[in-house]
Formats: C-alpha cells, structure tokens, sequence
C-alpha cells in the first residue's frame, strides 16, 4: 500500500494534488503544531495578471497549538468574493464557483475538519478516488519525532511505500526508510502551463486557479506530470 502524509494545506497548488492522486492512501497530518507562516490556512490567486495572497481567518492560531486545536472565522465572504470578482469570466466558473462557495462557507469551524472538507470536495470533482484519512484518527506512538514518527504511522497503517514532496528530501533517511521494509520516494512536480485568459503565465497557484481554467480531463492529464526519484 502506498501513503503519503501532509499537513493540510487550503486550496493547495498542483504537486499536492499529485500526490494525494499518485498513493492509495493520503493521511491529512492535524495532530502536529501549526506553521504560521506555512500555507496552512493561506494561498495565492490571479488578480489582474498578478499573483494575489488569500487567507483564511482563524481563531486563536498559534504554534503552540496542533493544527486540530484551532478553529476557522467567520470571514471568508471576502475571499469568496475575490474569488468571484477575478475568475467570473474564467471558463470553467459555472462549474467551479459553487465548489468553492461550498467550502469556504461549510458550517465545520475545526480547522483540520475544515481543510480535510474542502480536499474531500475536490477530490470529488477531480474524480480522484484515494483514501483520506486524519493522522488523529491512526493509533501510533506520539512520543516519536519527525521521521520516526512518519514510519510508525507506515507500519500501522501496513504500508510499504511512502511518497513525499520534494523538499522532504532533507528530512527523511531512504535507508532508514527501507531498513523497516519502506520504500521512499519523493515526488517532483513538472511545471504544467495553461492559459490564464490573456495574461503572462503565472505557475504555482492555488488549486483553484486550475480548476477555473482547465476541465476536469485536463487536470487529470496535469495530475500526471511529475517525476519519482
């Protein structure tokens, strides 16, 4: 069984995407500290051929707490409407916006339960069928660190191949890895380009940006540009 854990990201870009689309099981990591500065409750949009920041109010957000500890606001009509404002003549809007909407104004306020929503919502759209799960939900050893603690989530979950980012290359031991019957890999994303309106091509953008410029069989062919190493 192949695994991929990550913290839960709002409206994640493309390579997290790939990931939770490239392994059987995909386990939203809530049970660790929140990042501030992380992309956590934040991304960014098209505004007028630029790239533009969003984020998500929250409650109470500090990195004392676990990501499952803090809670979402109220005020996500603003990014709701900038989002309706720079994207209504996109031409995947009419499929897309209610998706968003949907999410952004979900009743849940848990943070974790509220990202883990919209990833559910979208995978949905996507046609993405992989198992999504919480690391709160998994009994293991939460003394473990770091990479430890990774592969003891692997081992309950009976997983033989686990599949991170890139940028976990410095984090994570491949013989270590395999010294427990695990295969590692990391996955990279290729740049994957499309047309936003008339503008100069903006890469690396909320998954949001994709879905209102791309249908759904494209993005499937996106999904599948990244290499393995």
């Amino acid at each position: 069984m192949t695994l991929a854990i990550m913290q839960p990201y709002l409206f994640p870009y493309i390579g997290y995407w790939q990931l939770i689309n490239t392994v059987d099981t995909f386990v939203i990591y809530d049970d660790v500290n929140f990042i501030k500065q992380g992309y956590i409750n934040k991304n960014a949009i098209l505004m007028n051929g630029e790239k533009k920041a969003f984020t998500l109010e929250l409650i109470g957000a500090s990195s004392n707490k676990l990501i499952n500890e803090i809670m979402v606001g109220d005020r996500n009509i603003k990014t709701l409407k900038m989002t309706k404002q720079n994207y209504i003549k996109a031409p995947f809007f009419s499929a897309v916006f209610p998706i968003i909407k949907d999410i952004l104004m979900q009743d849940e306020k848990n943070l974790a339960k509220f990202i883990g929503y919209s990833l559910e919502k979208i995978a949905t759209y996507l046609k993405i069928d992989t198992n999504i799960i919480y690391s709160s939900d998994i009994e293991k050893n939460n003394e473990l660190k770091a990479q430890e603690k990774i592969i003891d989530i692997c081992k309950n979950l009976k997983a033989d191949r686990y599949i991170n980012a890139i940028g976990g290359q410095e984090l994570y031991d491949r013989t270590i890895f395999q010294n427990n019957g695990i295969e590692l890999n990391f996955l990279e994303t290729e740049l994957v380009e499309y047309t936003q309106f008339k503008n100069d091509f903006i890469p690396y953008l909320s998954i949001v940006d994709i879905m209102m410029f791309n249908s759904v069989e494209n993005i499937k062919i996106m999904l599948e540009k990244y290499k393995l190493i």
